[in-house]
């Protein structure tokens, strides 16, 4: 039986991305693996083996199968889950890290790595071309306290290079924007300080019926793409019959900043709706829409959940409670 190994496993999209191969892999060719930094008794419940890895530490590979097929890389630090700031740790885990998997993939011959890349390399593109494409050039802020994370993963991608050509390990890298998904954890930190999600924010009043301030332009349009899409991607990189890959993660379409809010009005709230208020005084939201282009040809990959059917998934698995 030959292993998919996925890192970060005990992470929210890792939990997802489980539990999307358990429902549509039906063969018995693969058996999945589940690695993470956190205690858990979830995987025994739904029948996954877990092994607890940090990625910095060298020896904790010595847990794991050498018989493996794929690696799908979604550990790492983000800025939205460090509490104050310590640059130190971007480069003790996603690059110090990131090269012990590239070294576990090539020293067990892996056939080839999936990773997880930040958009933070061509965000800065979306104020002038609103349509962000897979070959854009970096482009990125060197005076935020987001510079040394971008910085630490655009140099996991450039290592994953160097093992392609050196060693011939089949890389895919997916360039992640907001992913969308329910999680108990409602909160990320902004300039190492916490703070509630702005889209948990959002549906929170939707739920009490409050009302809802709409700030900046409303029909700024932004690519909401759900974790569930994005898992769908994944896994048919895991057995596409290609070399390599780079896609952009989203679905291909804009919704407005007032679509968004009338949304989660819509599918969240009560008999109380909740009242809109305009603030075009206020700061703009982010914008940008995610050319996935490269994912349709070369993964058959066609999203699934438009904004509203999003939502309501979203919904349904709040409703389902946290996953233990």
């Amino acid at each position: 039986m030959k292993n998919i190994v996925v890192f970060g496993a005990s992470g929210d999209t890792g939990r997802y991305f489980i539990e999307y191969f358990l429902n549509n892999y039906k063969g018995s060719e693969y058996k999945i693996i589940a690695t993470g930094t956190r205690e858990t008794a979830y995987f025994d419940k739904i029948g996954v083996e877990y092994c607890r890895v940090d990625i910095s530490k060298k020896e904790d590979f010595n847990k794991l199968p050498t018989d493996v097929y794929a690696v799908v890389n979604l550990a790492g630090l983000m800025p939205a889950r460090m509490k104050g700031y310590d640059p130190y740790k971007y480069i003790d885990i996603n690059i110090t890290g990131n090269l012990n998997i590239l070294e576990y993939c090539r020293i067990n011959k892996a056939d080839r790595i999936l990773f997880a890349q930040s958009f933070g390399d061509i965000k800065d593109h979306a104020e002038e071309s609103l349509v962000l494409t897979a070959d854009m050039p970096r482009k990125f802020s060197f005076t935020t306290d987001h510079t040394i994370y971008v910085m630490s993963k655009n140099f996991a991608v450039d290592m994953m290079e160097n093992y392609y050509r050196m060693y011939g390990l089949k890389k895919f890298v997916f360039r992640l924007p907001t992913i969308y998904l329910w999680s108990p954890v409602d909160h990320y930190y902004v300039d190492g300080e916490i703070r509630k999600i702005g889209y948990r924010i959002l549906i929170d009043k939707a739920i009490a019926g409050e009302d809802i301030e709409v700030w900046g332009d409303p029909s700024r349009k932004k690519d909401m793409v759900y974790v569930k899409d994005f898992c769908q991607m994944l896994y048919k990189a895991v057995f596409v019959d290609r070399e390599s890959g780079y896609y952009n993660v989203g679905t291909g379409v804009g919704t407005t900043l007032l679509d968004q809010i009338k949304g989660m009005v819509e599918v969240f709230g009560d008999e109380k709706k909740s009242k809109l208020i305009m603030c075009p005084e206020k700061s703009n939201a982010p914008q940008y829409i995610m050319d996935i282009t490269p994912a349709r040809e070369e993964l058959g990959y066609k999203p699934q959940y438009d904004y509203i059917s999003m939502l309501k998934d979203f919904k349904a698995e709040m409703l389902k409670g946290p996953h233990n």
